[in-house]
């Protein structure tokens, strides 16, 4: 543990650097700052005029968090930087949920729950260096590859949580998995379009379709049967909705669908075709 607080310091000064960055010297800054939630907290005018002052404020605090001596100070300016973030994303999610965070990137991505995981776990960070006992220099040159090892975690944990980053690492291996594995081809030989098709004419779709929020996530064949998963929202809470496709039988009325909680993994809602076929059977939970 004091060798994690002793670090944080560089996780927090990086992070600052790289959104710092962003604010001061990406040409999409303007752009970035206009979509932002502060047009909304602080007006049009002020809007580009506070996001370069807090590209100031981050870039002078990253650097002193960097630049050794490490002083206690440093390590509250920072945390309360970070609990300002939190208190910011919040806000913006809640009065501008189609506003952009601006965070890490220039590019537009909404305020979601990883960016408030993100601006949480700098606050996590920045509270370690708080307590630290000393310095990261003794810390990383007394353990370097424990130290390494940590810094890589938490970095590539900032990177996962930040949707606005997305296009560098997710999009690229998403692109990756598809010429991998052709999505459009399921194990047994049947396009996942045929697929797509039947359970679009089924019975148990039509009831749902006004719970999906996006279109087929992923799919998997399990025997004779395809499941295909869509995401969905029921009852005010994130649900997955998943159907049940036969791979023989390309009868509409055939497709089940079961809608699943996200959170707990309970199925809230199941529905079976008119006339059930031979197969595993989705289970049944009161809604």
């Amino acid at each position: 543990m004091e060798l994690i607080a002793a670090l944080q310091p560089l996780v927090v000064g990086a992070v600052l650097l790289w959104s710092a960055r962003v604010k001061l010297f990406s040409r999409h800054a303007a752009a970035a700052a206009n979509r932002s939630a502060l047009v909304r907290l602080l007006g049009q005018r002020r809007a580009l005029p506070a996001y370069r002052v807090l590209g100031v404020i981050e870039l002078t605090l990253g650097a002193l968090l960097l630049l050794p001596p490490a002083l206690r100070l440093e390590a509250v300016a920072a945390t309360g930087l970070a609990v300002g973030f939190l208190a910011y994303l919040t806000y913006a999610r809640r009065a501008a949920p189609t506003s952009s965070c601006g965070c890490l990137s220039a590019r537009s991505a909404p305020v979601s729950g990883r960016s408030l995981a993100r601006a949480a776990l700098l606050v996590v960070a920045g509270g370690l260096a708080v307590i630290s006992p000393g310095g990261w220099p003794a810390a990383l040159s007394a353990q370097p590859l424990a130290g390494t090892a940590v810094l890589l975690g938490e970095l590539a944990a900032m990177v996962a949580l930040s949707p606005e980053l997305d296009a560098a690492w997710l999009l690229p291996l998403r692109r990756l998995r598809a010429r991998l594995t052709h999505p459009l081809r399921g194990g047994s030989g049947v396009p996942l379009l045929a697929t797509v098709q039947q359970l679009q004419l089924s019975n148990a779709y039509r009831r749902v379709a006004p719970l999906l929020s996006s279109d087929v996530r992923e799919h998997w064949d399990d025997g004779d049967w395809r499941f295909v998963g869509h995401a969905a929202r029921y009852q005010g809470r994130p649900v997955t909705a998943v159907f049940a496709v036969p791979l023989a039988d390309r009868e509409p009325d055939a497709v089940r669908v079961a809608v699943v909680d996200d959170a707990t993994g309970q199925t809230l809602l199941s529905l079976a075709g008119t006339a059930p076929p031979a197969g595993p059977r989705l289970a049944v939970a009161p809604a």
